[in-house]
């Protein structure tokens, strides 16, 4: 049985997929790019600027769901830009302290409305709505 979530403190799904949903204790968050919530747009064009509202926006969802940062079990992170490597690796490292989840990272073509940074993440975590 999957439960979906959703946390208005975060972008709506716009299109025909859920914010996250958990199966077995596990929770499956879709990719979040820096829109944000209330307005439905990029924060801005930097790098660091998307990322942090990615992070924003992947926390608002794991809350829904009941879970915290230290539940994170994987991370995939999507690049337009290779280059940007360096930095995500810092603004990362900062969102998650010493917490060192598995990870994938690629270079992709484009993103949605033109982002710098896609991410999602799954969790395994036990309580919380939905």
């Amino acid at each position: 049985m999957l439960a979906t979530i959703h946390s208005d403190a975060a972008p709506a799904a716009v299109g025909p997929y859920s914010q996250a949903v958990r199966h077995q204790g596990v929770l499956y968050l879709s990719g979040q790019i820096g829109l944000l919530p209330a307005e439905g747009r990029l924060i801005d064009d930097t790098l660091a600027g998307q990322a942090g509202q990615v992070m924003r926006n992947l926390a608002a969802v794991l809350a829904a769901g009941g879970c915290a940062l230290t539940d994170i079990i994987k991370v995939n992170i999507y690049l337009t830009d290779m280059a940007d490597f360096p930095e995500l690796n810092k603004l990362y490292a900062g969102w998650l302290g010493e917490h060192r989840p598995a990870r994938a990272t690629v270079a992709v073509a484009a993103l949605p409305l033109g982002a710098r940074v896609e991410m999602d993440v799954i969790a395994r975590c036990s309580g919380g709505a939905g």
